[in-house]
């Protein structure tokens, strides 16, 4: 199914402050604190710095910018438009690619949060129905996207969507719940969006939402292999230009599906060899509220396993 444009509609003011566990609010930083943390971030960020640029070979990120910003939009611009021609055949009945209604979104997400070098990259598998469905923004709980990033598009809707998820964009008054432990975890522990993304970067693997007509979620795995494979090749190559213009030392996945495509990523030849031979991959638990694990301590599950990493935020 084609999802063509409606108008915009333009963003409100927002309803209610987006607020960490123990309803601590994201503004809330004293000037000492944010100072410590602006050092420690520097000093971690510099070692990373100190790798060279490398792009992949035989890929078109060859043919993208130097600065990584630009090679970030270029990148999604061209996975847009790929999985924009591919289609899917039932049960999947109502197809979402965010990176083309909600672009503005997405767009201001790299601009000002897509500077390079990064020590930390994390991957999400494809769009919650709302956080990024909604806001173009990888994991994008409307408030975290809001309130805490400061980012606010103006969304236009899809004119084919499914009675049961239709697209509210900024004005979507329902919570992420996935989107909001991973940015409640962050903001815990950098304090502000600016301090985690000098460190750090989130994507998403796929940009696609696959329905069925009864709104069951489709994930990408339980597609056909013939539409799989489209898919997969236009989700990896923007994988690897995203990697190549980020720079980071550890590819960390949201979950099993991400940890398995950041591997064959690694193991693939759309990565140049040496920069391949530098990275390291880890797992995080996913927070999706259907697992029992996550709903258990998904914030306790998380520290300890970035800090076997070396990677917890001191």
């Amino acid at each position: 199914m084609i999802l063509s444009m409606v108008p915009a509609t333009p963003c409100r003011p927002c309803r209610s402050s987006f607020v960490v566990p123990f309803a601590v609010p994201f503004v809330v930083q004293s000037r000492s604190s944010s100072t410590l943390l602006s050092i420690r971030m520097t000093r971690r960020i510099a070692a990373v710095a100190d790798m060279e640029p490398v792009l992949p070979k035989d890929s078109v990120a060859q043919l993208l910018p130097k600065d990584s910003v630009a090679q970030l939009v270029a990148a999604a611009r061209r996975l847009r438009d790929e999985v924009g021609r591919l289609r899917f055949s039932p049960p999947v009945t109502h197809v979402y690619n965010p990176l083309d209604y909600a672009w503005e979104g997405h767009r201001q997400y790299l601009e000002r949060f897509g500077q390079s070098p990064k020590r930390i990259v994390f991957l999400g598998m494809n769009p919650g129905p709302f956080g990024m469905m909604q806001t173009g923004v990888p994991f994008g709980e409307v408030a975290a996207v809001r309130d805490w990033m400061g980012i606010c598009a103006d969304i236009r809707a899809p004119d084919a969507q499914h009675p049961k998820r239709p697209i509210q964009g900024f004005d979507c008054l329902r919570s992420e719940v996935s989107g909001r432990r991973l940015w409640s975890w962050a903001a815990l522990r950098y304090g502000s969006a600016d301090a985690f993304f000098a460190d750090a970067f989130v994507l998403n693997y796929c940009p696609l939402v696959f329905l069925e007509q009864s709104c069951r979620n489709r994930t990408p795995e339980q597609l056909p292999a013939a539409e799989l494979r489209p898919l997969y090749a236009a989700c990896d190559r923007h994988l690897a230009e995203s990697v190549a213009a980020l720079r980071p030392a550890w590819l960390i996945g949201v979950g099993g599906f991400a940890e398995k495509r950041l591997k064959r990523l690694v193991e693939s030849d759309l990565l140049d060899g040496s920069q391949a031979r530098r990275l390291q991959v880890g797992q995080i638990l996913h927070p999706s509220p259907a697992s029992p694990a996550a709903n258990r301590g998904w914030i306790e599950a998380v520290d300890q396993r970035m800090k076997e990493y070396g990677l917890l935020p001191e």
